[in-house]
């Protein structure tokens, strides 16, 4: 357990590396894109949602422009609730990229008798998580509604939810790359994978920072997996 805090003080050291920065770059810019994409989708389809449902200038003066700042404001709470899974799903891409930054630096016996992830098992890997990340988190949802009263029961449980599967995911974004090396089983433990999901799930909140929290989590996981191989 004691492995997560050095892992993520490597990766946050490592992050002015010019390989990373560009991962960084590139990863932030497409995770925008795709939001302003499925803001603007989101927007539309809500909008002419409410509109079919009566909400228009017929019903009272004003309406439109009240159904399009209600549209708006319901598509970026949505796009808010899945940032983790639209970020998570553009870092599987280039996730090869920060972790051959990370072994080439510190771990480069790994590195030579690492294996490349072609593009297909990249997009299945991604999705599949992707995956996960809604179904989990619709299913959590109405645990999240009974614990509503609370005020911070919610929070807790879509913060636990997301924890076990970032953890998992950020794990299985190094250990894909080597599994087929001499060991049967990643060295992570699940406490030691649930703690690192934590941290990154944590920073996935905080703004600005959600930026760098997928490329620092997959840099924590490749020191993680490393670390613990070696002992």
């Amino acid at each position: 357990m004691t492995g997560i805090f050095p892992a993520l003080a490597l990766a946050l050291r490592q992050l002015s590396d010019p390989a990373v920065m560009r991962v960084l770059g590139k990863s932030v810019a497409v995770t925008c894109v795709l939001f302003l994409a499925l803001a603007a989708a989101g927007w539309f389809v809500l909008d002419r949602v409410l509109q079919a449902l009566g909400l228009g200038e017929a019903l009272f003066a004003g309406a439109n422009d009240l159904r399009a700042l209600a549209s708006a404001l319901l598509a970026l709470g949505g796009l808010w609730l899945v940032w983790r899974v639209v970020a998570m799903l553009v870092i599987q891409f280039f996730a090869a990229d920060v972790v051959q930054a990370v072994e080439a630096r510190h771990y480069p016996a790994a590195a030579s008798a690492a294996r490349s992830l072609t593009t297909a098992q990249e997009a299945k890997a991604g999705l599949r998580a992707a995956g996960r990340a809604v179904l989990f988190n619709l299913a959590a949802l109405p645990l999240a509604l009974v614990l509503l009263f609370t005020g911070i029961g919610p929070a807790l449980v879509f913060w636990a939810i997301n924890a076990a599967l970032l953890g998992r995911e950020l794990q299985d974004m190094v250990w894909l790359r080597h599994c087929h090396v001499g060991q049967a089983a990643c060295p992570v433990s699940p406490t030691e994978r649930f703690l690192l999901g934590g941290a990154v799930a944590a920073l996935m909140l905080v703004p600005f920072a959600n930026f760098l929290a997928p490329v620092l989590g997959a840099a924590a996981a490749t020191h993680l997996v490393h670390r613990k191989g070696s002992k």
